[in-house]
């Protein structure tokens, strides 16, 4: 599919005949003169550069080590002409072009419109002005088409607009929009349409002035953190540089340039933009559905029917809609702190406040621009009798989709226009939470949206109700024909023995689940603030954060009954089992191109007085078992690109006793053909390492990484509100946060220290099955067998008399099939 499409959009370019991937065949049957003489005329340093950026203590040095790396390799090319790069030109045509492709796996049916323009130079202020302007456009019709994705019975789910450049002399302008099944043709009349309008009518000022604001925020908070960008950033800066042209100017004149730009680009200035929209420019419309029902020829009708209407001037200007002030209507009475905690050793201050919520914040001077905050609250879907999980696990959906901060999303994209705030809840198993992240002159906003969302009671009115099951019904059955969510969805269903807990909604369950239980279920999620611990961790100022923390989490009413309070210790737990014994499995689904993906999984379960310090071991494991299963697969056998090995210990309740209880899994992509025989390696190499150990410099090297990682995590605001959140969550915090900090300390080091093949030997045999060949499980994904195959594989198990009338049946099956196919046609 993306093969054909790409040929019709490069049709009568030599692109469309140059696949970037290449040719198998090619691949295969090439000389190894052929690869040396492309080399050579290509990998020429006239045609090449390297960057490098990083804590340079002397820059001089870094120049010298890169002439010393590459000027004696290419010496013997002094003097020859380097061969000139060719370009192609991309021919434009008046006339759209269409394709419509049907793909069983589709993860929905989606339309595709892309118009392709020259590549304009950017040398010029003048060429910096124009990118505003267009990143303006699809910023403004980006907000219009999601605010039609929530109208009353939408005609697409999502739409966006963006710019790509497609290649060296071609760029384009694609409007991507996936809709629900048989509404391809809906999807493109009202994108097409819409663009139409703004050809019209244009936009209005106040949606550019939305824009405006939130292009203004995006380049004050790169200015305010130039001393603190990332390397690759800047690296990536001076690439695009080399590869295309583009200036490289620091963020100090960029900001300058736009807040000075920005006020001078008016709303009509924006909307001509989309004459480059329109259909006569060089313009390929491509539909993609799980079964093709529309034709070119249908889209054509709907090019022409939006051109007519155009035309004649049919389409009404948008109707804008009236846009609250405040987040909040009437500011809530602050609280007060009743106690205050400091901790100078790692810089944090814990509060207590009136209503209940405890507070915990930590200043810090890695990002100029970013505050991160997370609150919890223990007790979730675990509590939900059987007979309501379905309802109860549908709320935050559903209650999202309505509006969660007393607003609904499309108007509240609108009142955070200028404002870098933004927040996001989750009900788990075991726990409630909700996180954000906001520009310190934001947190004001950010915080208002935490208080809506504990006082605001949503309310499931039909037509939302109806838009959130529709979209909830397509992505279920997208999953469905999608051959990965099954094989995640069987290995799920073996590794935690068929829990309701983990099997996935079908459609014929949407019936089951009653919204109005859903919402009431999530209201009271977040309703009792005192049932919440809050961390507070980036550039932090306590004069100023202090008072709107009263106001906004303080202010928070606290119920007269406690509202879902649960100690940790009397939580429910998920009812799962991992398998006794060993199974292998394949998971057949149909497959456009064939693919094949492995998961091995071993049940673990954490014991004894020690158990944190197996939790940090358990880490170390699964980078060892990396390691080494990709020095086999890969180096050795080279049967893989990569492999992971992870741990999941979520299956416990976050109890401060008892084990803990998860699985490590081992995954990979292969060829089909040869994957039993790289899962036993993957499980040969286990073993060996149960019985032999690991090497000692293998230990060292995930050491090494360990130390690494832990160092580059102290400069960063996520890791520090990371570990305030495990200090509070450990099983060893019984009110002392600067205890429970420490332990976690003393726990890594003491892994650390005692860390060698012997003791990681010992760990392999004790947190893994032993052997470990004796219990797991292995899942297959495999390409589904044609018919013949299959038939043949069953007959083949047959004895002779049982496979001769077997095989007289097969016949006339296929024959019967390969005639009502023929019918069909006909």
């Amino acid at each position: 599919m993306q093969e054909a499409h790409w040929t019709l959009m490069m049709k009568g370019s030599r692109y469309a005949e140059r696949q970037p991937i290449g040719l198998e065949k090619v691949i295969r049957t090439v000389s190894a003169k052929y690869v040396k003489d492309f080399y050579r005329r290509w990998y020429r340093p006239e045609h090449m550069a390297v960057v490098a950026v990083g804590d340079f203590v002397d820059t001089k040095s870094v120049v010298d080590l890169i002439r010393s790396h590459f000027e004696d390799k290419y010496a013997d090319l002094n003097g020859q002409v380097p061969a000139t790069i060719p370009v192609y030109p991309v021919p434009s045509h008046d006339e759209p072009r269409f394709s419509c492709f049907g793909e069983a796996e589709a993860g929905g049916s989606a339309v595709v419109v892309s118009c392709k323009l020259p590549v304009t130079s950017f040398k010029t202020i003048a060429d910096y002005r124009f990118s505003i302007v267009e990143g303006m456009f699809h910023n403004a019709l980006n907000q219009r088409f999601f605010k039609i994705s929530r109208q009353k019975d939408p005609p697409f789910f999502s739409c966006s607009s963006a710019g790509d450049n497609l290649v060296h002399p071609v760029k384009a302008y694609l409007l991507s929009a996936s809709c629900k099944e048989k509404g391809t043709l809906q999807a493109l009349e009202s994108v097409l349409t819409e663009i139409a309008r703004v050809r019209l009518h244009g936009f209005s000022d106040r949606e550019i002035a939305v824009v405006r604001a939130f292009l203004m925020a995006d380049i004050e908070s790169a200015y305010l953190e130039k001393d603190q960008m990332q390397s690759t950033s800047l690296r990536d800066e001076y690439l695009q540089h080399f590869l295309r042209g583009e200036p490289v100017v620091g963020i100090e004149y960029e900001a300058q340039l736009q807040k000075t730009l920005l006020p001078q680009i008016t709303a009509s200035e924006v909307s001509k933009v989309a004459e480059n929209y329109r259909t006569t420019c060089s313009c390929v419309i491509k539909t993609v559905e799980p079964r093709a029902r529309v034709t070119p020829e249908d889209l054509k009708a709907i090019v022409s029917k939006v051109q007519s209407l155009e035309e004649a001037k049919l389409i009404p200007p948008w109707d804008e809609e009236q846009i609250p002030e405040e987040i909040v209507d009437n500011k809530p009475t602050a609280g007060h702190i009743v106690s205050q905690s400091d901790f100078p050793e790692f810089g944090a201050t814990e509060l207590l406040l009136s209503n209940g919520m405890r507070i915990c914040y930590k200043c810090t001077d890695f990002l100029d621009d970013q505050v991160l905050f997370s609150g919890f609250s223990y007790g979730g879907l675990s509590e939900v009798a059987e007979s309501d999980f379905l309802s109860c696990s549908m709320g935050s959906t559903i209650a999202g989709e309505i509006g969660v901060f007393g607003h609904r999303p499309s108007m509240l994209l609108d009142m955070l226009a200028g404002k870098r705030a933004e927040v996001g809840m989750k009900v788990g198993a075991y726990m409630r939470t909700f996180s954000g992240d906001c520009s310190p002159s934001d947190l004001e906003t950010a915080l208002q949206l935490v208080y809506q969302l504990f006082v605001t009671n949503v309310v499931p009115g039909r037509e939302e109700v109806k838009l959130v099951m529709q979209m909830t019904k397509e992505a279920i059955l997208a999953q469905e024909r999608d051959p990965f969510t099954a094989f995640a969805n069987r290995v799920r269903e073996l590794n935690y023995g068929d829990s309701y807990y983990f099997k996935p909604v079908t459609v014929k369950e949407l019936k089951k689940i009653d919204p109005k239980k859903a919402c009431q279920y999530f209201d009271s999620c977040f309703k009792d603030p005192s049932t919440f611990t809050v961390a507070i961790v980036g550039n932090v100022d306590p004069e100023t954060a202090l008072p709107l923390i009263l106001l906004y989490l303080g202010g928070i009413p606290r119920p007269t009954e406690p509202v879902m309070y649960y100690q940790r210790d009397e939580l429910k737990g998920l009812p799962f089992t991992f398998p006794a014994g060993v199974v292998r499995q394949e998971v057949r689904k149909q497959m456009i191109e064939a693919q094949c993906s492995v998961q091995i999984t071993f049940p673990v379960e954490l014991k004894g007085p020690n158990v944190m310090e197996e939790v940090h071991l358990t880490g170390f494991i699964c980078k060892l078992l990396e390691t080494r299963i990709m020095q086999v697969l890969r180096f050795k056998h080279g049967q893989v690109y990569s492999a992971a090995v992870t741990a999941f210990l979520g299956g416990s309740k976050p109890s401060r006793v008892g084990n803990v209880r998860g699985d490590i899994a081992i995954s990979f992509s292969c060829d089909p053909e040869s994957s039993w025989k790289l899962v036993d390696f993957a499980l040969d190499e286990v073993t060996a390492l149960q019985e032999g150990g690991p090497k000692s410099e293998d230990v060292a090297t995930i050491l090494e990484l360990e130390k690494r990682t832990f160092e580059n995590g102290q400069q960063e605001n996520s890791f520090w509100l990371d570990r305030l959140l495990r200090a509070y969550q450990s099983r060893f915090y019984t009110g002392d946060l600067s205890e429970s900090f420490q332990l976690q300390d003393e726990w890594r080091n003491s892994v650390r220290s005692i860390l060698t093949a012997e003791t990681m030997q010992d760990a392999l045999q004790r947190i893994l099955p032993l052997p470990c060949k004796h219990q797991y499980t292995s899942v297959i994904l495999m390409p589904q067998l044609p018919l013949l195959h299959q038939l043949l594989a069953v007959i083949s198990a047959l004895d002779q008399n049982q496979g001769k009338v077997a095989l007289a049946a097969a016949g006339t099956l296929l024959f019967g099939i390969f005639l009502w196919r023929r019918l069909r046609r006909s």
